[in-house]
């Protein structure tokens, strides 16, 4: 794209402070060419606004110049109600493009439409433009730079107060979604339900986003051409009454079409990239857009889509619809059998080729405690009958109490592999105590996101029988990996740690040794907490526990009132868990490196933190120096930690992995 000239930045910024900015953190500078690396904190300014919070929030809808699900010919009337001066500019979703947006600029007292392709890696960019990671960063590039577009941006078009984003019709469907995919994929129900929505919801609105159409009631699943016809003609036959419906032709649709009282049958067909269209139409990622868009523009058909030829069983579809078959379940998930005239079945939706196949927590065997089968819980006791435990020579750590040892453990109808604590035969009976007393607290203990015990053996040591989490230590999983796990990666794991502290602390636990080591990995996207040698049960009135003495503590980790006080509290783990975080987002790191306990301590209480980790968004950081607030009862819960972790999180996943990828397409005449 050609570069305009541009004004100097000082002069600029000075012009447009007033309508655009407020300080916060700019995301990183970055070096020349494409950088789809994570943000590295910088002083400097980006827009930023208030919005109504989703599930998984639009990455834009923050941004008080954003729309949402608006046509085009709303964003020119909000535009001229706004003055029509140049450089006044709105942001909207894509109608054509999953992930989208279009930028709406007035320039010379002219509307111009650019649309915005959110690429394979999670960028976005307007074709033949530089990429950015957001469409923040995207909007405040064309403030200092136009590169291209008619002028640079300079006065954004801000919704009026009191009006939200519009939001689109996917975005009304995707909580129900979501929620039928995963009861009816996992089998899950309560607590366990919920706790799979709010850690899986990124992935799982990317498997069922493309079958949106399912849910509505224009979509007729198992119609003929002759019985399309029929429906149509049926009631009244007002141009542009349509349906939507599968041909026997895998992979195609007809859309039928009443117009001066005859019927139009339009096929649809997909491309070589899973792009849906009318032979030499507009192309969409989903059948949902393609049809919104017809709404607004014939393009090629004979007349636009108005009233929908409502599908008079789609209560029985919204209850029971074809939902994506999730790629680990494809073996044991049954296809839904549809009984149409003509004998034809229509497959189940796959993953787009663009999706990669990505296992989720849910489909392992200890996201669910194996006592969730009502048989199973029959034979919950704290102690297990050597008999049912199978040890292997398999040695996966030791310590000073002993090692851990990989086996089975067989019940009533299965048998799982379990890692066994074994205690070593010269242990002292205080050592055995400790032991004991972990048992009776890990026993009480029943979430995805920390390890279960199973229960304890006495025999030949005392052993602690716990759920495998197989894929060792988070630290070292993270050591020298920087350029094969993403951020958003650890950006998943750290949020499962939260869900999981999240849990302690509504249950009054306080944990006192979280750290990157006694997080366990049972895959590289599933964490799990581990370790509760440390672990105090509160009194229902207590909100802190003070210990006796000081023992061998872990400092690094411990907020200032455990060392200074000996006070240990769900805030104080809140410490630990923003170390962690640094250890994490440092890729294996240790912290406070080369300095002994006195000394970390004696650097905490001059105010001092450990620096932002090289790799670390400027977003966590922030986090992780709120939880190191010096004053415990000023440092956030972990009800708030999780909150802030998940919306960040959410915005991360909402970024598609894949190799770097290029937008295409020009400025469209109509998005």
């Amino acid at each position: 794209m050609k570069n305009l000239w541009v004004p100097p930045r000082k002069a600029l910024l000075g012009a447009i402070l007033p309508f655009l900015f407020v300080p916060v953190l700019l995301p990183p500078t970055r070096s020349p060419g494409r950088d789809t690396g994570p943000a590295r904190t910088q002083p400097g300014r980006v827009w930023r606004g208030t919005g109504a919070a989703a599930a998984m929030p639009d990455p834009a809808a923050h941004l008080p110049f954003f729309y949402g699900s608006i046509s085009r010919a709303e964003a020119e009337e909000h535009l001229k109600l706004a003055g029509m001066a140049d450089g006044l500019f709105l942001l909207r979703q894509c109608l054509r493009s999953l992930g989208g947006y279009v930028l709406s600029l007035v320039h010379n007292v002219r509307f111009h439409h650019f649309p915005i392709e959110r690429q394979l890696n999670g960028t976005y960019a307007i074709a033949g433009g530089k990429a950015h990671c957001g469409p923040a960063e995207l909007c405040e590039f064309y403030s200092r730079d136009p590169d291209g577009l008619p002028c640079n941006l300079r006065k954004p078009c801000n919704r009026p107060s009191g009006l939200e984003p519009q939001p689109g019709v996917f975005d009304s469907l995707r909580d129900a979604m979501v929620r039928d995919y995963v009861r009816q994929t996992w089998k899950l129900e309560g607590e366990a339900l919920e706790q799979a929505i709010i850690s899986q919801a990124p992935q799982v609105e990317k498997l069922i986003a493309t079958t949106a159409h399912e849910r509505m009631p224009w979509y007729h699943s198992s119609l003929t051409r002759e019985e399309a016809e029929r429906k149509l003609y049926s009631g009244s036959q007002t141009d542009g009454k349509f349906l939507l419906r599968p041909r026997k032709e895998q992979g195609t649709y007809a859309l039928s079409l009443i117009y001066g009282k005859a019927v139009y049958h339009y096929l649809i067909s997909q491309d070589k990239a899973g792009k849906y269209c009318i032979p030499e139409g507009t192309k969409f990622d989903t059948l949902w857009q393609l049809v919104e868009y017809l709404k607004l523009k014939a393009d090629g058909l004979i007349y636009c889509l108005k009233d929908a030829c409502p599908n008079t069983s789609a209560s029985a579809e919204a209850a029971a619809p074809t939902l994506p078959v999730h790629p680990s379940t494809l073996a044991h998930v049954p296809r839904r059998i549809d009984t149409s005239s003509d004998g034809y079945t229509p497959e189940p939706a796959r993953l787009a080729s663009s999706e990669k196949a990505q296992s989720m927590p849910m489909d392992t065997s200890v996201y669910e405690s194996p006592y969730s089968d009502p048989e199973e819980l029959k034979d919950k006791k704290l102690f297990l009958k050597r008999e049912n435990l199978l040890m292997a020579d398999i040695e996966l750590g030791c310590g000073n109490f002993g090692s851990v040892r990989q086996g089975v453990y067989r019940m009533r109808k299965k048998q799982i592999d379990v890692a066994i604590k074994v205690l070593k035969h010269s242990t002292e009976k205080t050592d055995k105590d400790e032991m004991m007393r972990e048992a009776q607290i890990m026993h009480q203990l029943d979430n995805p996101y920390i390890v279960r015990l199973i229960g304890v053996c006495q025999a030949e040591a005392l052993m602690l029988v716990m759920e495998m989490a197989g894929g060792g230590p988070l630290h070292k999983f993270l050591l020298g990996k920087k350029e094969e796990i993403p951020i958003s990666n650890v950006a998943e794991l750290l949020h499962q740690v939260s869900m999981g502290m999240k849990y302690l602390e509504e249950k009054n636990f306080v944990h006192r040794d979280l750290a990157a080591r006694n997080v366990l990995l049972v895959n590289r996207h599933y964490a799990k907490i581990s370790d509760f040698g440390l672990s105090k049960a509160l009194g229902a009135d207590d909100s802190y526990y003070t210990a006796r003495s000081a023992g061998k503590w872990p400092l690094k980790w411990y907020a200032p009132e455990c060392f200074n006080f000996r006070k240990f509290s769900s805030r104080s783990d809140v410490w630990s868990y923003g170390v962690t975080m640094w250890e994490a987002f440092s890729y294996g790191q240790k912290p406070y490196k080369k300095m002994k306990g006195p000394e970390v301590i004696a650097f905490i209480d001059q105010g001092k933190r450990m620096e932002c980790p090289a790799e670390c968004p400027p977003e966590m950081y922030t986090l992780m120096n709120d939880c190191w607030i010096y004053k415990w009862e000023d440092r956030p819960d972990f009800q708030a930690v999780e909150q802030r972790m998940r919306a960040y999180y959410y915005s991360m996943a909402s970024k598609s992995e894949g190799p770097p990828g290029c937008g295409k397409g020009t400025e469209a005449a109509s998005v």
